[in-house]
């Protein structure tokens, strides 16, 4: 049975309270992805930069379930060190995550899931196509990554940030998909969208029928709309999110 492991009282009285919101956000993450049954036992990951600590960021205790993630239990580590399951995290998650956070200044959140829609789309050569609106959000903000095993090694990560860019998202051939924003919500709905993206051209492909493609013009004006669209009142969903999961399970603001 796993341990649900807390900070200590004195330990959550010295965090900031940037830093508390930060972590109720990505304890959040954590229980939504789960709710939609994206994660995989205690394995994936997602991280959340240290508000006022650049080189600092939140992630999964390498143990818990992702429905036992909570604000205090999170794993602060320096993305500096050279860490594995002896500090407590998840070696491959701690390589990816910590490149991420370290080539890309601008995330603060990353979400990155195995699940079986994305594993599918991970293995097309075609990639992510333009055939549904879901997908025109990322028309040229997609990246891609080769399979090089398991993530492991840190010298991984100069490749991992050089195919990712300055994109939104990545399709990681044959392993799985990451997604990446300046909060969490922007990061998981994101690998919503992202995941249904896949989902639709997956359910389209295995017609066997021609597809139509969205021309590349009309791309751009459309991911220019949901960029607009996703800043503005499209942000409001995320408080309906945290009431629902509070509603099923308030404990991750613990």
């Amino acid at each position: 049975m796993n341990i649900h492991t807390k900070a200590s009282t004195g330990a959550i009285a010295a965090m900031s309270p940037q830093e508390w919101e930060a972590r109720v956000d990505l304890a959040a993450v954590y229980r939504l992805v789960a709710h939609h049954g994206w994660d995989d036992v205690i394995y994936n990951h997602c991280s959340m930069r240290v508000p006022g600590e650049a080189r600092k960021f939140l992630m999964k205790r390498h143990e818990l379930l992702w429905t036992e993630v909570t604000a205090s239990n999170l794993v602060k580590v320096d993305m500096d060190e050279d860490l594995d399951e002896s500090a407590g995290v998840n070696r491959p998650g701690f390589t990816l995550h910590g490149g991420v956070q370290r080539g890309r200044p601008d995330v603060n959140c990353a979400v990155h899931v195995h699940t079986r829609t994305g594993m599918a789309i991970a293995g097309l050569k075609s990639g992510l196509r333009m055939v549904s609106q879901e997908s025109v959000r990322f028309f040229e903000r997609v990246g891609y990554h080769p399979y090089e095993g398991i993530t492991e090694d840190f010298g991984e990560r100069e490749r991992l940030i050089a195919h990712l860019g300055m994109n939104r998202a990545m399709i990681m051939h044959n392993h799985g998909v990451l997604t990446v924003g300046k909060t969490a919500r922007e990061a998981f709905i994101l690998m919503r969208h992202l995941l249904e993206a896949a989902e639709i051209q997956l359910a389209m492909e295995a017609t066997g029928s021609a597809l139509i493609e969205i021309p590349p013009d009309i791309c751009r004006k459309t991911v220019v709309q949901y960029e607009k669209h996703d800043s503005g009142r499209g942000s409001a969903d995320w408080p309906a999110y945290l009431r629902k999961l509070d509603r099923i399970d308030p404990s991750y603001r613990t």
